[in-house]
């Protein structure tokens, strides 16, 4: 069963709050935790990890904080979710077909290429100025 891990979750909610902000406001992460309903202690390992690839900033001291790395509109949801999910693989056989004695003449490794391709452009297709343009519409209305 492929299903996003709290920290998956936790990462995605954290970032689309910031996606919602001004590009260039700095939010506290105690104030993010809070808008998001994440432990802070989880969020800022999660950030961490995000400052080290480029989708958020960090700023340390009086005045610090997180805000994205880049335009929301340049990141994408897989990007998010392969942060801190790892690659999106239905099977092992997909990554690595040569794990599998079965690979050139089973019937099933196509159908895990395609669901892997699928599931990838979905995610690709969708980026944080979206969902976060798309959590505020819903919360106003």
């Amino acid at each position: 069963m492929m299903e996003l891990t709290r920290k998956g979750e936790y990462a995605i909610r954290g970032i689309v709050y910031l996606a919602g902000k001004p590009i260039d406001k700095v939010c506290l992460l105690s104030d993010i935790a809070a808008a998001v309903d994440v432990p802070p202690t989880f969020l800022a390992k999660i950030f961490q990890q995000f400052s080290k690839i480029g989708l958020v900033k960090s700023f340390r001291g009086t005045g610090g904080g997180f805000l994205l790395g880049r335009a929301a509109e340049n990141i994408t949801l897989l990007e998010v979710v392969e942060a801190v999910e790892g690659p999106i693989i239905p099977n092992r056989c997909v990554v690595t077909p040569s794990d599998c004695e079965r690979s050139d003449f089973c019937n099933v490794h196509p159908v895990w290429k395609r669901v892997q391709g699928e599931v990838r452009s979905v995610l690709e297709g969708v980026n944080l100025k979206e969902l976060a343009s798309k959590e505020r519409s819903d919360i106003n209305n």
